[in-house]
């Protein structure tokens, strides 16, 4: 398991750990391993850029999970070497030490976006890429170990995940990546969202579908690891339900993408990045027939996922874990945000919905 004490890769761990398979977890910083307290589990330090450690980490194995990936844009040259070339280095390793089978972690946004209706393995991807480092860099990756594991016969399947909500194996952790957003909803640090859909999906649920991947997946094959598709504005309604929360953020147009990109070649400052702006632009509706199909796969509803999710992130917030935090520029325009629904300033946003036939507003 590389990635092993990661929001995905802990889930992996666990399952695998729970119905009795000797597992070998890889890490770099010694001090993560305490995110794996109550799993057994072998430590192995290593870098999965460096050929002969993943070697020295996979031999004796039957089975490489290959979880580890860099959920950034920036530093370009990093997010290359650990998303499209360490890849690579699993699938020879494996090879050099006669590992049968690589099960890769991909993500959906190296599918591509979807054109109007929930997107396929098979989605048409550009040829010159989508000009988005973390989808581009990790579709790179696939493509990658997917030859690499013809040439060398080894079985390669790869897993595509969705956004990925849910508890992480240890809940004292304040939240990964993709989670923030709910946390940062409940706390009072996210002043808008992007009006555009996605595929929303559970850890564990992901977790098993690794699994299921290694057991009955095709080699060569891809397969999306989904849930349930929905628009971020509907998203921040079930955690306000889920909370008994009543907190207002706007919903903006996905063309701000664009209005990002400008911003950022005029050298002004902004509250998140112009990738961040396009990467949640895009259409990211999935389907996941082929995984259920093929591998059995299933998930849990997305109101269980949610309720869940919000309850820890509450937990989390009750503890004082976030006590102190530094306040952003998000945080400060929420602020803003929230002083003017305070004032009534934004009382005519709802009734302009209808007019406008979009949603302006969410979170009550």
């Amino acid at each position: 398991m590389t990635g092993a004490t990661g929001f995905v890769g802990a889930h992996v761990t666990q399952r695998l750990a729970e119905r009795g398979d000797r597992v070998r977890a890889g890490y770099r910083n010694a001090a993560r391993l305490a995110l794996l307290d109550g799993i057994e589990v072998q430590p192995v330090e290593g870098d999965v850029r460096d050929l002969n450690a993943m070697r020295r980490a996979v031999r004796g194995c039957e089975v490489l999970f290959h979880v580890a990936g860099l959920v950034a844009s920036r530093p370009i040259a990093k997010v290359w070497e650990i998303n499209a070339e360490s890849p690579l280095v699993a699938v020879e390793a494996a090879s050099f030490e006669g590992v049968r089978r690589v099960v890769l972690t991909s993500t959906i946004s190296a599918i591509g976006p979807a054109d109007g209706f929930p997107a396929a393995e098979d989605n048409p991807y550009p040829e010159a890429g989508l000009g988005l480092v973390y989808a581009d860099s990790k579709r790179a990756g696939e493509r990658a170990a997917l030859a690499a594991g013809r040439r060398l016969g080894v079985e390669v399947v790869v897993v595509n995940p969705a956004y990925v909500l849910g508890v992480p194996v240890d809940r004292r952790q304040p939240g990964e990546t993709s989670t923030r957003i709910v946390g940062n909803f409940l706390r009072g640090r996210l002043p808008a969202v992007i009006d555009t859909p996605m595929s929303f999906v559970d850890a564990a649920d992901v977790a098993e579908g690794h699994l299921l991947a290694a057991e009955h997946g095709r080699a060569g094959e891809r397969y999306i690891l989904g849930g349930h598709n929905c628009d971020w504005a509907e998203l921040i309604d079930k955690v306000a339900r889920a909370a008994g929360l009543e907190r207002t953020l706007l919903v903006v147009p996905r063309e701000i993408a664009v209005l990002g990109r400008l911003r950022e070649r005029l050298g002004l400052p902004g509250p998140i990045s112009a990738e961040a702006y396009s990467l949640m632009g895009q259409d990211w509706r999935f389907s996941s027939d082929k995984a259920l199909r093929e591998l059995g796969y299933r998930t849990r509803p997305l109101t269980e996922t949610v309720e869940a999710t919000t309850s820890w992130y509450l937990e989390l917030m009750a503890a004082g874990a976030f006590d102190g935090a530094r306040s952003s520029p998000l945080s400060l325009a929420a602020g803003g945000l929230e002083a003017a629904d305070r004032l009534g300033l934004l009382w005519g946003l709802r009734p302009a919905q209808a007019l406008l036939g979009r949603r302006l507003v969410a979170g009550r």
